[in-house]
């Protein structure tokens, strides 16, 4: 074989004399290197903890720079009522989500954090519990608070829920991202705002208190950092916020101090999303949390590769035809998947363009945490069983653990390259909002526990633009006993005052047990309260008379007004009657000189008209005959903390009459005890007979609205919904009740109640034929349904039931 057709023999590459093989050419050495570079690089070991977390300087005001161009900020937003809304209203929520997610074009980054995180139990049980005083109720404080401590423990109050969105930008320099950003935050505050929920921008240090409590969730040690401590210790605010550890050797898990916990994605292989997921997910009882990390497609982009993609089927689908040609079968036999990939590629491409729709990149993270092993594959499958409901998978990510809980913090960076393409719609569906959740700290009142959640409901009236309230329920359904019980927590917790008016003679037994006052008022009683007691500070004006006035004009109209009520004439004449009556006390206000019923008769009996002869006539019953109960001056101690005004025995005749000055006598307490900053809560129970006249109704109505600036915190209590809204007027007590508990209704008045208060269909099953102790609460724009079991064996119950079995056994 001669030299020009012999192969070249390669290069050998020969060291010490041992041949090693071939040599590598210049170009492979290169790839080789940089190959090396590259992997050293994805496996360098990060040297501490706070290397670990990704991000470079946090500022005050809550811009956080995760990088060298990525700028963020982090806002809390609170749950409204979503699974419970009308369908109508669902689908607004929907669509209000729809434009909020469509604000966000491809220069924004969006990241949604869902974060459930046990607390410390013994936090919360000394938000509930009633410490002890000195003074002789101790053993009922500590009864109360033993049953809200065993309450607590049926449902997941222990988990704090907590919801962030966060958004960034890329920008040369903090002074170019700031107002950028703050632009977009206004945007989305008000676009929550359309969607009525409750938000809160995050300060810098609230974002590194919530970094704190992710990475430390096995400590009980507060948070305690701030800006200044950064300047003066010379460590950064990671050294603040960073677990003792982090442990990533394992690939399926990680080790974050003494936590462990794993990171998967949701892997979307339903036809059909559900809106009830993301719900699903929250509702465990364990610590989990979920993320979103949204990335806008350029719509005109998303356009063109929709096209090219359309382009490439159909020729894919020429091909197919050619090929079907060629083979002499039917052209129209094409892959049934070709088929599919062409009419859904069509039908996104029209959303895009016709239907308001968007395209976005979405990566969906779930990260599970626990204290150990076998509590951590427990919650890891729990959650899997829930994606596998909805015809999802969760997959954990392998040898991705580091960049998964990095992924999982709000502060606005994705590592996690698996990215599903989903419309607006699609992305809108994981809706998130599911229920609200009524738990206040401070003189919060226990009214039993969330219907949905389990969770207790513990709220606090007098955080209420408006307190005052109403019990609404059939008989039966636990309205008396739901009153007894928040007159039982307020005066266990509170300094207010507590005054009854019981015209069934329900309520002694609670009041005797608590030391107050109960004052029967009858016709053969010797309790006597006087309808004419007025003070200086009755009323805001100068002169309390004119009140006052309106008040015996009232109990006049009880008295005399026959079908019409009133007429003007005789309005005159006792409005004159009253300035005169006072003459003397104010001149000389003695409690001797108050004036009583006699008092006006006699001035009446003194007017010319004939008019006032007919007033004092109808009158003289109530001052010289059988009904004299109210011709007396008050006798008895209407000063008690607890007060309750026993009317039962008052008859049908002075019932309303006993009610209406009882009222009057509770506006007198109100008044006084503004002066020394002290609540007064009134409970009128068969509230609607006040309602029926239209002079009594109407001066119901304004003691109703003049009892909130007075800090009086008023408590209707009826069974008769038909005589509330009986008239455009006492509509206004409806208006004026940021606070309604409403118990199981009958028909008529659940249609009624449905279309006042807006109830859905959903939300008026826990109205319809519902348990006793069970309904829906509304506290101002928050309607949640609850249940109360008050526990049987305790004297408290015992006290308060008026089930006739249990009351004849007690």
């Amino acid at each position: 074989m001669n030299n020009s057709t012999a192969k070249a023999k390669p290069k050998m590459t020969v060291k010490n004399g041992v041949v090693y093989g071939d040599a590598l050419s210049a170009q492979e050495k290169k790839r080789i290197v940089m190959q090396k570079k590259k992997g050293r690089k994805a496996k360098k070991v990060r040297k501490s903890a706070q290397q670990t977390i990704p991000y470079v300087e946090m500022c005050r005001d809550g811009i956080c720079k995760v990088n060298s161009r990525l700028y963020t900020k982090s806002i809390a937003f609170e749950d409204i009522n979503y699974q419970l809304a009308q369908n109508e209203d669902k689908t607004a929520i929907f669509e209000n989500w729809c434009d909020f997610l469509n604000y966000f074009d491809s220069s924004i980054f969006v990241q949604l954090s869902f974060i459930n995180q046990k607390a410390s139990l013994n936090e919360f049980r000394k938000r509930i519990n009633i410490p002890a005083q000195e003074d002789a109720f101790n053993d009922i404080r500590s009864e109360y608070s033993g049953m809200l401590q065993s309450q607590l423990t049926k449902g997941n109050n222990g988990l704090v829920k907590k919801k962030y969105i966060t958004f960034g930008i890329e920008a040369d320099s903090l002074r170019t991202a700031k107002p950028k950003l703050e632009r977009i935050e206004t945007d989305i505050l008000n676009n929550f705002k359309t969607l009525g929920v409750k938000t809160e921008p995050l300060s810098g240090y609230e974002r590194l208190k919530v970094l704190h409590d992710v990475f430390n969730m096995d400590s009980n040690e507060p948070f305690r950092f701030s800006f200044d401590m950064v300047a003066r210790t010379g460590l950064s605010t990671k050294d603040f916020i960073a677990p003792t550890s982090f442990d990533f050797r394992e690939g399926k898990c990680f080790k974050m101090g003494r936590t462990i916990g794993a990171v998967s994605f949701l892997q979307i292989l339903a036809p059909e999303l559900n809106d009830r997921m993301l719900a699903d997910f929250l509702e465990m009882d364990s610590n989990i949390t979920v993320n979103f990390h949204i990335r806008t497609i350029d719509q005109a982009k998303a356009i063109k590769s929709i096209k090219m993609k359309i382009t490439d089927l159909d020729k894919m689908k020429i091909e197919e035809q050619k090929k079907a040609v060629r083979s002499g079968y039917d052209m129209d036999i094409i892959p049934s998947d070709l088929a599919t990939f062409g009419g859904e590629a069509k039908r996104l491409l029209q959303d895009l363009q016709t239907r308001n729709e968007r395209l976005f990149l979405v990566t969906i993270l779930i990260m599970n945490t626990a204290t150990n092993r076998q509590k951590l594959e427990n919650a890891v499958f729990q959650t899997a069983a829930i994606a596998q409901k909805y015809n999802c998978a969760l997959k954990r990510l392998d040898f991705q653990q580091e960049e998964g809980l990095m992924s999982s913090l709000p502060i606005g960076v994705n590592q996690v390259e698996i990215e599903r393409g989903l419309t607006t719609s699609s992305t809108a569906v994981f809706v998130p909002f599911t229920t609200q959740e009524l738990f206040q700290g401070g003189e919060a009142l226990y009214y039993g526990l969330n219907a949905l959640s389990n969770n207790m409901i513990m709220v606090d009236r007098k955080q209420l633009k408006n307190p005052n309230g109403l019990i609404l329920g059939t008989p039966g359904s636990g309205k008396s006993f739901s009153a007894k019980r928040e007159m039982t927590n307020a005066f266990l917790i509170t300094e207010d005052d507590i005054i009854v008016c019981d015209p069934e003679a329900e309520y002694f037994p609670l009041v005797q047990k608590l030391g107050g006052q109960v004052i029967r008022i009858s016709p053969v009683s010797t309790d006597y309260i006087n309808p004419l007691d007025i003070n200086t500070n009755y009323s805001e004006e100068e002169n309390p008379l004119t009140l006052k006035s309106d008040f015996i004009l009232s109990m006049c109209e009880l008295i005399v007004g026959g079908k019409d009520g009133l007429q003007p004439v005789e309005k005159t004449i006792i409005d004159r009657s009253v300035r005169m009556v006072y003459q003397e006390f104010l001149a000389d206000p003695k409690p001797e000189k108050m004036p009583i019923l006699e008092d006006l008769y006699n001035i009446l009996r003194n007017q010319k008209e004939p008019e006032a002869q007919r007033i004092a006539t109808a009158l003289e019953i109530y001052v010289h005959g059988s009904l004299n109960v109210f011709n007396h001056r008050t006798n008895v101690d209407v000063n008690n903390r607890f007060v309750c005004y026993d009317i039962r025995e008052l008859g049908k005749q002075l019932k309303k009459l006993g009610m209406l000055i009882v009222q009057d006598q509770v506006w007198n307490r109100v008044t006084i005890n503004r002066a020394q900053h002290k609540a007064t809560r009134y409970y009128m129970d068969e509230f609607h007979l006040l309602l029926k006249e239209e002079q009594t109704a109407a001066y119901s109505v304004e003691i109703w609205k003049r009892f909130r600036k007075w800090g009086g915190i008023p408590t209707g209590i009826t069974q008769n919904v038909k005589d509330l809204l009986a008239s455009r007027e006492v509509e206004n007590i409806f208006e004026n009740s940021d606070f309604v508990y409403l118990l199981n209704q009958a028909s008529g008045d659940r249609q009624i109640l449905s279309k006042a208060l807006n109830i859905s269909p959903s939300q008026q099953n826990y109205i319809t034929n519902s348990n006793a102790g069970e309904g829906l609460i509304f506290y101002g724009s928050t309607i949640v349904p609850f249940k109360d079991d008050f526990p049987k064996d305790t004297q408290l119950y015992r006290i308060m039931t008026t089930r006739l079995e249990e009351t004849v056994q007690n």
